[in-house]
């Protein structure tokens, strides 16, 4: 950590300590009340729904079928691999310090808006693939003092400069979603032999990250530049467990899959118009 990194927390921890009106500015910038770049009163992005306009030319999304997934053996593992292989995310082996771009959730964990009484066993059983949403309203990008996690103005990914990250965790205290992790270690940590100790292999087409940093799944932005799809997304084959396009085109494939199948999304009430949609 850099000496304007250090700066900036002990400045940030010393204004709450103070208590210059951090709380309630904070709460403030979460609920969209107050522009992270300007420090003004600012409304909230996006309309509401899938079926509302978005506020960038295209809108790429994914739904997921929770059914396929619960019915293929592996197929979540699978999906995660092929994320995490590709981006270079450690493994530290254990939950305090590990990094998750795809994961497994239980049902109850990942809508718990849902009601829990009397629940269905076999949603019980559901394998809920998880991962950042790409919000169409997204807090993270309001509450990061420096944009290093910002929206493309194209496409609307929510996107992710390390460089200007501070580790100010910020961003993870906004996102409902729980989709962000913080690197207590350095990824690129080598044994006595000079061997990665997290690393199954690196990936030389994509940069590993530092200690300090938050980092989360991207939408495999840098596949879809290439014309290509995301990682996890291609690691279902033809099983039709996830259909990834552009939302804001009535035409795609994942916007008929919309209007003709009944979906759901994670918290919806908090506003953030989620770019992931579920099967049940």
């Amino acid at each position: 950590m850099d000496i304007k990194r250090r700066k900036f927390l002990k400045l940030a921890g010393l204004s709450a300590v103070a208590g210059i009106g951090a709380p309630s500015a904070f709460n403030m910038l979460l609920r969209g009340e107050v522009s992270a770049s300007e420090g003004k009163p600012s409304g909230h992005g996006g309309g509401e729904g899938h079926g509302a306009a978005s506020t960038t030319k295209y809108r790429y999304g994914i739904v997921i079928d929770v059914r396929k997934f619960a019915s293929i053996k592996g197929l979540a593992g699978k999906c995660i691999k092929a994320c995490h292989t590709i981006h270079n995310v450690p493994n530290y082996g254990n939950k305090k310090d590990e990094i998750k771009w795809v994961w497994v959730e239980s049902y109850e964990h990942a809508f718990p808006e849902h009601s829990q009484y009397k629940r269905n066993e076999r949603l019980h059983k559901l394998p809920i693939l998880t991962m950042c949403n790409h919000c169409d309203n997204p807090p993270c990008v309001r509450a990061c003092p420096t944009q290093a996690t910002f929206k493309n103005k194209e496409n609307g990914i929510i996107m992710m400069d390390y460089h200007r990250c501070i580790g100010c965790r910020f961003c993870m205290a906004a996102c409902p979603y729980g989709a962000r992790s913080f690197n207590w270690r350095n990824p690129r940590e080598k044994d006595s032999q000079g061997r990665y100790r997290f690393l199954e292999r690196i990936n030389p087409d994509y940069p590993c990250r530092m200690r300090g940093v938050v980092e989360k799944c991207t939408l495999c932005v840098e596949r879809i530049d290439r014309g290509q799809i995301p990682a996890c997304v291609e690691a279902t084959g033809n099983t039709g467990a996830m259909i990834f396009g552009d939302l804001n085109d009535p035409n795609s494939e994942i916007s008929r899959v919309l209007r003709e199948t009944f979906t759901i999304q994670r918290k919806p009430a908090v506003g953030t118009h989620p770019s992931l949609f579920y099967i049940i």
